[in-house]
């Protein structure tokens, strides 16, 4: 697992490459699609982000949710001061906050 710092841009260089990676969905215990992240400028780095916690944990859940706003840095901070400007991240903070957790289906290109 990556030690995270204060800057998104620095951690994205820790994780590992999305190449061959067309977009990950989110799907709810019920096993519905809630969410698509797609691979395509704007969102790759939420996708680096995602891909990279499905392979530590596996699942998006409360501890899982926990790390990734540590990896978003700064963005996280923006994120709370204004919902609804960063729906990837937004996503994180309903599952810390008692959200339910989403599994994460990998598609490949």
């Amino acid at each position: 697992m990556i030690q995270p710092t204060a800057s998104f841009k620095d951690n994205l260089q820790l994780l590992p490459s999305i190449e061959g990676l067309a977009r990950i969905d989110l799907i709810d215990p019920a096993g519905a699609v809630v969410a698509t992240i797609e691979n395509q400028p704007g969102k790759q780095g939420s996708l680096a982000v995602y891909q990279y916690l499905q392979r530590c944990f596996g699942m998006l859940n409360a501890e899982a949710a926990t790390h990734a706003l540590d990896i978003f840095a700064e963005h996280t901070v923006d994120a709370k001061n204004r919902p609804g400007a960063h729906p990837n991240i937004d996503r994180l903070l309903e599952v810390t906050g008692g959200g339910a957790p989403l599994s994460n289906k990998l598609v490949a290109t």
